[in-house]
């Protein structure tokens, strides 16, 4: 399983979405992810919009294994209902 976050500097919930990747990550949950900045590759909202096939209003937009999840309240609303994090539960 591969993650991939668009967002941009400055976001809240960007950052608090790469922090839950990289404990997927350390975890062994997922094989890695990747954070994407918006600004520094160029990519609008029109673009995301195009790639998710519906508006896009707010960043992060997260993919696991290249289907769109949502936003970081999705996405961690995802690790939950597949007990990615159970395997750190204890630290």
């Amino acid at each position: 399983m591969f993650v991939v976050i668009f967002g941009r500097p400055g976001c809240p919930f960007c950052v608090r979405a790469q922090a839950l990747a990289e404990r997927l990550e350390a975890s062994g949950a997922i094989e890695g992810h990747r954070y994407v900045d918006i600004l520094v590759e160029g990519i609008s909202k029109a673009d995301m919009e195009k790639t998710i096939g519906k508006p896009v209003t707010t960043v992060p937009q997260i993919f696991v294994d290249q289907s769109h999840v949502g936003g970081f309240t999705e996405f961690d609303q995802y690790v939950r209902e597949h007990d990615l994090l159970a395997q750190t539960s204890a630290g």
